[in-house]
């Protein structure tokens, strides 16, 4: 993995957490136990600030982002799909985040929701918990996710972590 501190400002990853090398942590990120980050993503805290929570996987090619006011907050057991885009933006527990999906400053994802596969959430949206926020702009289809719907997602990529620690070894 590759770590910056950007002034007093560094990444703080729990010893249970597992970040790819080819992962790029800038300034006041916190990523939580069990947690995954995978290669490509990009998690630039030169801000507000961002925490990623418990059981938590960042995958490929994600771009996490803050602003000056406002930190990215990633709950615990959420997946945030391939290439997804989230700046100044609070993710809840047990969230599930397409890939290629956008979400702006001051959003807000409650928890047991969906943000589907390249969604734009704009930051005046609230999606609430249970619910589904698909499209561009993001529409709001309430009473859609189950408690629990997205546990396995979470628990897989908690597993693949541990794999990764253990197995992965650079052969260049």
């Amino acid at each position: 993995m590759t770590l910056y501190a950007l002034g007093d400002l560094r990444p703080q990853i729990h010893p249970d957490a597992f970040v790819h090398e080819d992962a790029v942590l800038i300034g006041k990120v916190s990523i939580g136990a069990f947690s995954t980050v995978w290669p490509g993503a990009v998690l630039r805290g030169d801000g507000a600030g961002i925490q990623v929570m418990a059981d938590t996987s960042i995958q490929d090619g994600c771009i996490i982002h803050n602003t000056a006011e406002l930190p990215t907050i990633i709950g615990s057991r959420v997946t945030v799909g391939h290439n997804t885009h989230l700046e100044g933006a609070i993710v809840e527990d047990d969230c599930l985040i397409g890939s290629g999906s956008t979400l702006l400053p001051g959003c807000v994802v409650k928890t047991h929701s969906l943000v589907g596969a390249n969604a734009l959430v704009p930051g005046s949206l609230t999606v609430p918990s249970f619910a589904m926020a698909l499209g561009v702009p993001a529409k709001i289809k309430e009473n859609a996710v189950k408690a629990g719907e997205f546990l396995e997602n979470a628990k897989h990529y908690v597993e693949l972590g541990k794999r990764y620690r253990l197995e992965q070894k650079r052969i260049d």
